[in-house]
């Protein structure tokens, strides 16, 4: 049976969907379509830490479901502006783990993750698939996949 790992950038997931169709992801159909594929061996979802009722609940959910929740905290800066980001986070998970599985999926539509699936796909021979807001998704990240999975109706809420 094919091992499979899902790393989940949520707040990219979060944000495009909410632009692009102004709704929420479906985690539950994802783990549903994925764990007919094969054996998910590991679930990560990365998300922001925030003191909001809602928040613990989604987060709730996730683990539920099977997910494997890591969180950073909100920081605030002076200028209003916010920082949240766990890219490099995501990246040495992927590579700690791609060399035990047969397919890495991410969830994400940043293109700074290409560079880390042409390595893995190089590297340890998996196969790399992406799910992504197709109109939010870099052109690079795309084209870095075994497979793009575009984010539709049918994986929305």
């Amino acid at each position: 049976m094919k091992k499979i790992a899902i790393f989940v950038d949520v707040q990219n997931i979060y944000y495009t969907t909410r632009q692009a169709y102004d709704r929420q992801f479906n985690y539950r159909k994802l783990w549903q379509r994925i764990s007919e594929q094969g054996e998910i061996v590991s679930a990560t979802a990365y998300a922001i830490h925030r003191a909001d009722d809602k928040q613990h609940k989604f987060q709730s959910a996730l683990k539920h479901m099977g997910f494997t929740v890591k969180l950073k905290p909100f920081i605030q800066r002076s200028d209003g502006s916010a920082k949240g980001d766990w890219d490099v986070g995501i990246a040495i998970d992927v590579m700690d783990v791609a060399k035990e599985v047969d397919t890495v999926v991410l969830l994400s539509g940043d293109g700074d993750f290409d560079l880390l699936l042409d390595k893995v796909r190089k590297d340890y021979n998996v196969t790399a698939e992406v799910y992504g807001v197709p109109s939010l998704t870099a052109n690079s990240l795309v084209e870095a996949a075994s497979v793009f999975h575009p984010i539709r109706d049918d994986l929305l809420l």
